[in-house]
């Protein structure tokens, strides 16, 4: 099955599939600077929380690899500025944040394991690298867990993209859709188009339609018609950060999904590995929501849609943990109360049951 790859490392550079080209051109570049990559996560060359956090990890080895630094301690000086650099590309996904944090921690270990530069850059390459491997592997065991509770036949409903793209795995909730069609499951995959971005309508329908998984791609204001319908039988999303309480921030859109598959008892599942977890903070309203660029919503591919007016893009939105059936994880299924779930599943990092 055709599985894409967002993001490699290369002895040239950070090579990136530009996903605004998508579907019409594959096409990718070379990063040799951190602030390159930077702008490419900022400028959603790449996106989706876990490619976002592999994206990051890469950027930070780039940067220590071509540092000018003759010191640890200049160095030093230097990854503090290449990370505060590459956090203030996207404030929502949190897997951004925790792959720096894990960067930061390994820098760490290396100075004071050594003194010697070369060490220090071989070292950091290594640890982007081991985070791109680990998220491929979560992936997979997010797939597995949660393909158990996907029908046996009929259709399933996603939103955005969260699948090879966003994670440089399989994906996560296409990861889902992805091991359960192998399996044998006859999948459908209704699929919204996910407006202003059209991250639905551009890459999920691309990737699945690569993968030979039948869809059908739909207008983000068809969902209540097609749950209404009685034949969807799971909707699975991605997620960008999950609060303590397991409310979830994913693409805007989804909330109004979460309450409509509510109103049709169409269970909502959320496909996401632990470094989403952000139990710091209590509840949703604690989770930032980025705002991008009116222009997003005024225009399509550059050409005006709409009169020239005040217009709001709020790329994500929050879906209350009410409202969400189980979370599937690397590590197992979280289930309410998500308080208690989410904590052991952090903490453990013992597999669950995958039993619906």
């Amino acid at each position: 099955m055709y599985v894409a790859q967002p993001i490699e490392w290369t002895d040239r550079g950070v090579v990136m599939l530009d996903q605004r080209r998508l579907p019409a051109e594959e096409i990718s570049y070379t990063y040799t600077d951190y602030r390159e990559v930077a702008k490419a996560i900022r400028e959603m060359v790449i996106r989706g929380a876990p490619a976002i956090g592999v994206a990051a990890a890469m950027g930070a080895a780039l940067g220590v690899l071509h540092s000018p630094a003759k010191s640890v301690e200049a160095l030093r000086t230097e990854f503090q500025e290449i990370c505060g650099t590459l956090a203030k590309t996207r404030p929502t996904a949190v897997d951004l944040f925790w792959a720096l944090e894990r960067m930061k921690r390994r820098f760490s270990e290396l100075t004071a394991q050594t003194s010697e530069l070369a060490k220090i850059k071989q070292g950091m390459i290594e640890e982007a690298q081991q985070v791109h491997l680990e998220k491929r592997a979560t992936d997979e065991a997010i797939g597995r867990f949660g393909a158990e509770f996907m029908p046996r036949e009929g259709q399933v409903m996603t939103q955005c993209n969260a699948g090879a793209l966003a994670t440089g795995g399989i994906g996560t909730d296409l990861g889902v859709i992805r091991v359960a069609f192998e399996q044998g499951r006859k999948l459908h995959v209704l699929v919204p188009e996910t407006r202003p971005y059209l991250q639905g309508a551009r890459l999920t329908a691309w990737e699945l339609h690569k993968g030979g998984i039948p869809l059908t791609l739909i207008t983000d204001n068809m969902v209540g018609h097609f749950l209404k319908s009685g034949k969807v039988g799971a909707i699975v999303t991605g997620a960008d950060r999950i609060a303590a309480n397991g409310d979830t921030a994913n693409k805007i859109g989804t909330y109004q999904i979460a309450v409509l598959a509510k109103e049709n008892n169409v269970p909502f599942y959320i496909a996401a590995p632990v470094s989403t977890f952000d139990l710091s903070i209590p509840d949703g309203d604690h989770i930032p929501i980025e705002e991008r660029s009116a222009a997003e919503v005024t225009h399509l591919q550059g050409v005006r849609i709409a009169p020239d007016v005040h217009a709001a893009h709020p790329a994500f939105d929050v879906t209350p943990a009410r409202y969400i059936a189980a979370i599937f994880t690397e590590r197992g299924v979280a289930r309410a109360p998500y308080t208690q779930s989410l904590i052991a599943l952090a903490a453990t990092g013992q597999p669950a049951s995958a039993a619906p």
